[in-house]
């Protein structure tokens, strides 16, 4: 039988330190957290910050009315993670209150926008992305599903970014350019040109990683 947990009960999937900074998000939106779940068995009816680790990824079959957001930083697991948990994944956007979202742009669901991010005019986030602290969009980007922006990533306007790729902590990119899918930007770098899908670039400039 499938339990039915209010709607306002929230889940975290991931219970590492990327799912304590959803957690404290979560918390700054005002959710009630009912706990975390993870496929790690070693840490089950264990707590993290104070809530409980409840079981694996089938808690959430088994509760196909609660609220999960995925809090897996690496992008490849949290889209496998939420391909195995379809239909039943329902997840909310959740925008901490010390960041800034201006109302024209677009979250999707399962986006998770961290305290100190700026997200200007017209900008377009897909699904069960994570803006990281301190991290700002201008405007008219588009960023593609499971992209991760590190945190103190700068995006200036109109730049796209497509699905799955990783930008490191402290990385600019400058007006008008295209991340291509699944690629990634080191730490610090400077990306300047296009980014191929699949390609790792890294330095000032960005280039090539070999």
């Amino acid at each position: 039988m499938i339990a039915m947990l209010p709607k306002n009960q929230l889940i975290i999937i991931g219970a590492g330190g990327h799912g304590k900074v959803v957690l404290s998000t979560a918390l700054a939106c005002n959710k009630t957290v009912l706990g975390f779940i993870d496929n790690d068995q070693t840490i089950h009816h264990t707590e993290l910050n104070d809530y409980p680790v409840l079981g694996d990824i089938d808690f959430i079959h088994r509760n196909q009315h609660a609220y999960a957001v995925l809090a897996i930083g690496h992008n490849a697991t949290r889209k496998n993670i939420a391909i195995q948990l379809s239909p039943d994944l329902k997840s909310p956007a959740l925008i901490h209150p010390a960041a800034y979202v201006h109302p024209s742009a677009q979250i999707g669901c399962g986006t998770v926008v961290f305290a100190g991010a700026v997200i200007q005019p017209d900008v377009i986030i897909g699904e069960h992305c994570i803006i990281n602290t301190g991290t700002t969009v201008d405007h008219d980007c588009v960023i593609g599903n499971f992209v991760h922006l590190a945190p103190g990533v700068h995006l200036a306007g109109n730049i796209i970014v497509k699905e799955g790729a990783f930008l490191g902590i402290g990385s600019v990119v400058i007006p008008n350019t295209l991340i291509g899918a699944w690629a990634i930007v080191g730490a610090g770098s400077v990306v300047i040109k296009p980014v191929p899908p699949d390609l790792t670039v890294m330095g000032v400039p960005a280039k090539e990683f070999a």
